[in-house]
């Protein structure tokens, strides 16, 4: 696979590509082959048949990159197994037979499915690659280093590939951006501008910086808003369940000897006569909101409003607010270097927050304003909206003395220190919030399971009794 680039509005995009090989023949019996790339197989078959129309080929084969795996023995050692991208399988085995191997066996692998290695390994490797680059040791060594110790699969036989196309001289930003689908589009491309820079320790160091906060800021929101959400739900349909099944057996036996219920008994054996006679509403009304809110979230625009509003929550939304203007100013101080170089710090960092509303604002709103009409920087970003008043009190005065590099670092270590503390106890205030609920919605159940253990059926013969003793009265 590889990564074919296009301008479009004046920002360059990349599109992962699907490699093809083909062998024709021309008019002459000559036969002839070449390559190309696709986002599909069938737009690349029809590439290929068009070509071959267009300059009179009949064409023979066309393979497409795969993966194969093989086994193969040297000398008397043990057999050794692995895997490999090739176009067919003699390339494999021509390969192996170059490097002294006795090919046992070679096949295609039938589910060439790649899981994306987790967050914790991208950020170890960059890490450690940032140490190992301050220590002045080439890179080519590195990814060698981290190879051989790099636990997970897919990483480490993405990183074989980088290394070989890296040492066969290809761009490196080409190379990384082949792999976002694994490090992610923004990972990639710092780490492919890395070897452009110049400055390719601080750019490593800023990445796995970058990395370890947006991990921090994840794990702070799952905590502080996924999780309760899903406690809350799970809790939901535990109550549902209760009052809608557990509940009525025993009440109704109640019912059915003609015995007077207590206040909560009867309150709730109504409400669990409404929900078993409203099934199809209830179900409809529990399942499809959580529904419709993720396919909404999955769509451009449906995470657009998403993020709007997500930043304008009372209180959380502040604190996730400033956490991605310091994403935007660490990233933006890590590539840029001039006034007249801004533009492409400026989309990138919007790229890195994560957030498409905040994105959307900086690229649609504040950019054109800045190439359009010429305005500074601060000013574009007043009129993104996006932008806090300390944020952009703090920009202009680094815009003004010229220091607007080393003012964003500074504005990206203070709201780091701010949001840290602040998320670190309002996650256990909600952790507090939502254990005083569940312990609320237990008592409750448990005051209307105790009441039912109050309910005395009739004495047998008591109201005949009472019926005999008036009569004598």
């Amino acid at each position: 696979m590889r990564i074919e680039t296009y301008q479009q509005n004046n920002i360059k995009e990349y599109i992962i590509m699907i490699e093809f090989k083909f062998t024709a023949q021309k008019v002459n019996g000559q036969t002839i082959s070449g390559s190309l790339a696709a986002t599909t197989v069938a737009e690349g078959k029809k590439k290929i048949h068009r070509l071959a129309e267009k300059n009179h080929l009949k064409v023979r084969t066309i393979d497409k990159k795969i993966t194969f795996v093989y086994r193969a023995r040297k000398g008397k050692e043990k057999p050794i197994k692995g895997e490999q991208k090739a176009y067919t399988k003699k390339e494999v085995e021509d390969a192996l037979s170059k490097l002294g191997f006795e090919v046992l066996s070679i096949y295609r692998k039938l589910f060439d499915f790649q899981s994306k290695p987790p967050t914790s390994e991208i950020v170890t490797f960059v890490k450690i690659s940032a140490e190992l680059l301050e220590q002045k040791l080439p890179y080519g060594e590195i990814l060698t280093l981290l190879i051989n110790d790099t636990e997970n699969k897919t990483l480490k036989e993405t990183l074989k590939e980088i290394n070989n196309d890296l040492k066969k001289g290809a761009d490196s930003e080409v190379t990384f951006l082949k792999y976002q689908n694994i490090f992610g589009k923004f990972t990639a491309y710092m780490l492919g501008l890395a070897s452009k820079s110049g400055n390719m320790t601080e750019i490593y160091r800023a990445t796995a910086k970058f990395l370890e906060r947006r991990q921090e800021f994840k794990k702070s929101l799952r905590s502080a808003l996924i999780t309760p959400a899903v406690t809350l739900f799970v809790l939901f349909l535990a109550v549902l369940f209760y009052v809608g099944y557990i509940f009525p057996e025993t009440a109704k036996l109640f019912v059915k000897f003609g015995i007077d219920l207590p206040p909560m008994t009867a309150f709730t054996l109504a409400i669990s006569d409404f929900l078993m006679a409203n099934t199809i509403l209830v179900t409809a009304v529990t399942v499809i909101p959580p529904i419709v809110l993720w396919r909404l979230a999955v769509t451009k625009k449906g995470g657009y409003i998403i993020d709007k509003y997500l930043i304008r929550m009372p209180v959380l939304g502040k604190l996730i607010h400033k956490t991605l203007i310091e994403v935007y100013c660490r990233v933006f101080y890590t590539l840029y270097s001039g006034s007249a170089e801004s533009i492409e710090p400026i989309r990138i960092a919007a790229e890195a927050t994560g957030n498409k509303y905040f994105e959307e604002r900086i690229k649609n709103v504040a950019i054109p304003l800045m190439i359009k009409r010429g305005i500074g920087v601060t000013d574009a970003f007043i009129a993104s909206g996006v932008f806090t008043e300390t944020a952009i009190s703090r920009l202009h005065s680094g815009e003004e003395t010229g220091t607007l590099k080393n003012t964003s670092l500074q504005l990206a270590n203070y709201y780091e220190s701010e949001t840290v503390y602040k998320l670190k106890n309002l996650i256990e205030i909600i952790q507090v919030a939502i254990a005083m609920v569940i312990m609320v919605v237990m008592i409750a159940l448990t005051l209307v399971s105790a009441e039912t253990a109050t309910v005395r059926p009739k004495t047998p013969g008591a109201s005949n009794q009472i019926h005999v003793e008036k009569n004598i009265v």
